[in-house]
């Protein structure tokens, strides 16, 4: 731009005034934690969804963060105006407004924002003329910071709001699905959680009987055959492994796969080590995965399930060159 050229500014006043919010916010609960507990604030971020304030303490109780949320809300509820000044950078009253220091270079005057009689502090930012456009303050609680320093997560003004709304939809839809009330709902999910580990094991308990049941039923064949397929959806690592130690791979090429064609799943190359050294890269290339193997047994993931029988007709072709009659 030139100097003294005409422009036109177009303000994003709703995140405009979400950041004033959020930066007047921090300058109260900053002033209010240091008064009541001495609490100094090292750092703050202005987040997209939620803001944090860094202290200068190790620990933060839930008694003292409901003592400040209340403090901080009878500041709003008072409607304490603030006030911004510009002071010489030689005014003896800098002394008294807190700050982190001036740079070594710099010159002119210095703004500082005042919380009339709560806090003075020196601050480029922009921020509400009075704490009653605050509206509200919400601490959710600490975080674990840097060594000795604590996380304090806050929202301010229309945060809140949206905060508020944001959970209400959800408690509604999980009233709808869990068929019960709002103070049910962490007991329904409790059951719900124990109920599926109750399935989930009988599943495991019953996926590994099965397991043991093909491997004797191919082992009771008359003539077992030198090549043993079978894909299930169901199934694990676990329930592959199981098949082949009933089975045995001495003599028999065991190709095992779980999930679903459309996809990733589990494979298991197993049999005798030369023919799985030599197939096992193959296979796992053929299937669009990646696996590793050792003393016979070659296993990985599959991206492309679907490919299950170009691997079925590698297998039956070296099968047959390695067979007596061939």
């Amino acid at each position: 731009l030139e100097p003294g050229a005409e422009v036109l500014l177009s303000l994003d006043w709703e995140r405009r005034f979400d950041h004033m919010q959020q930066h007047s916010g921090q300058h109260l609960i900053t002033a209010i934690a240091e008064q009541m507990f001495g609490f100094k604030t090292t750092s703050w971020e202005l987040g997209r969804q939620r803001s944090v304030i860094e202290l200068d303490t190790p620990s933060m109780t839930a008694e003292q963060t409901e003592a400040l949320e209340r403090s901080v809300n009878e500041k709003i509820r008072e409607r304490v105006p603030v006030v911004v000044r510009e002071l010489a950078a030689d005014d003896p009253e800098i002394e008294t407004v807190r700050s982190r220091g001036l740079p070594d270079d710099h010159v002119g005057p210095v703004r500082v924002v005042d919380i009339q009689g709560v806090d003075s502090n020196m601050c480029c930012g922009t921020h509400v003329s009075n704490l009653s456009d605050l509206q509200v303050i919400k601490l959710l609680g600490t975080e674990k910071g840097k060594k000795n320093k604590t996380n304090l997560v806050f929202l301010a003004g229309s945060r809140v709001l949206k905060s508020i709304e944001q959970s209400h939809s959800t408690e509604k839809a999980l009233t709808s699905l869990l068929k019960n009330g709002p103070g049910e709902h962490v007991e329904a999910v409790k059951r719900l959680q124990s109920s599926v580990k109750l399935l989930q094991k009988n599943n495991l308990n019953l996926l590994r009987d099965m397991a043991v049941l093909i491997a004797r039923d191919f082992k009771s064949q008359p003539v077992p055959s030198q090549l043993f397929v079978l894909h299930r959806k169901e199934g694990d690592s676990e329930f592959m492994n199981i098949i082949a130690n009933e089975i045995g791979t001495e003599e028999t090429l065991l190709f095992l796969t779980v999930g679903d064609d459309r996809e990733a799943g589990l494979f298991l190359l197993a049999g005798p080590v030369d023919a799985v050294e030599s197939l096992g890269p193959r296979v796992a290339e053929l299937l669009g995965g990646r696996g590793a193997g050792k003393r016979g047994r070659f296993q990985g993931k599959a991206a492309q399930m679907s490919r299950r029988g170009e691997v079925q007709a590698l297998l039956q072709e070296f099968v047959s060159r390695r067979s007596p009659e061939a």
